[in-house]
């Protein structure tokens, strides 16, 4: 669509094949109106191919609805996650969830390491938070413009941020070789999004590690991930005593945090411009931060 309206003499009138990968979420309400346009400008004689690791039923019914003479090619009919993936999780309560977090980042320092949440706001703050900690942490996530994303994207691929907070943007779909660590700061209400975030490392026959910090509002969503992937996961082990030696710290590094963003996002509302866009900017700009091995120290 970015094609199609802002390059000069670009053209889809001769397209053979029209791939739509991560097919669930392409046809759904988010993505119809940008589908429908690019589909009334390409031809009609074509051949479509629909690609997902997770095939819903409004998927199949379209299927049958709009193509002519659909054939499935199917690899595996069971939701799974590969086995050299080392699965955890770890109960917390909501109050102290920031505090596991800075835990486990800085006990696994040096992990290049996703961090999955459930909002946009929540990746800005997160990071903001954990950069104030010292540690690498950069944001991305569908409220950044898309040059904004690649930014953030390339940085976290060249090694300058070890730490990307993302939302479900991040799930699907982007190139990142090689990610050691997925922790699952927020358990997605649909499970089936577990298997695309987790996805994200263990590629090709390497090891990863994925960790879930499931507070007392998500204990349901997450008792529905087990049933879905078929088993039990083990207790990330910390003890809590060693986790609040890091509350005073983090607490203080949120309040900074958030008064960041509330002056940031004022000034921004008066210009017209996106809440929380300068703080995106510095990141890009900026440095990779302090190593969490200081955090340790301090």
């Amino acid at each position: 669509m970015d094609h199609l309206s802002n390059t000069k003499g670009f053209s889809l009138r001769t397209m053979k094949y029209l791939v739509l990968d991560e097919a669930d979420r392409l046809l759904n309400d988010d993505f119809e109106k940008a589908i429908d346009e690019i589909l009334s400008v390409i031809p009609q004689e074509r051949k479509t191919y629909l690609f997902s690791a997770t095939m819903t039923k409004k998927v199949r019914k379209l299927q049958r609805a709009c193509l002519r003479n659909p054939v499935k090619i199917e690899a595996g009919s069971k939701y799974s996650t590969v086995d050299t993936l080392k699965q955890q999780y770890r109960f917390v309560p909501a109050k102290y969830k920031e505090c596991y977090l800075v835990y486990i980042l800085t006990e696994l320092s040096g992990s290049t390491t996703m961090v999955f949440t459930r909002t946009c706001d929540a990746t800005r703050l997160l990071a903001l938070l954990l950069r104030n900690l010292g540690l690498g942490a950069i944001p991305i996530s569908g409220h950044m413009s898309q040059t904004k994303r690649l930014g953030a994207l390339n940085k976290f691929k060249a090694g300058e941020c070890n730490i990307l907070i993302c939302t479900d943007v991040a799930s699907r779909g982007l190139d990142i070789p090689s990610v050691d660590m997925v922790i699952n700061y927020d358990i997605p209400s649909n499970s089936k999004d577990y298997i695309h975030r987790v996805g994200r490392t263990a590629h090709a026959g390497r090891s990863g590690v994925a960790i879930s910090l499931v507070n007392q509002y998500e204990l349901e969503w997450y008792i529905q991930i087990e049933k879905l992937i078929g088993k039990k996961l083990p207790e990330f082990p910390a003890q809590e005593e060693e986790v609040l030696l890091l509350l005073e710290r983090v607490t203080e590094a949120k309040r900074i945090s958030q008064m960041k963003i509330k002056e940031t996002g004022g000034k921004k509302k008066r210009r017209g411009g996106d809440e929380g866009e300068e703080e995106i900017d510095r990141y890009l700009a900026s440095k990779n931060g302090k190593s969490s091995k200081k955090l340790k120290k301090r």
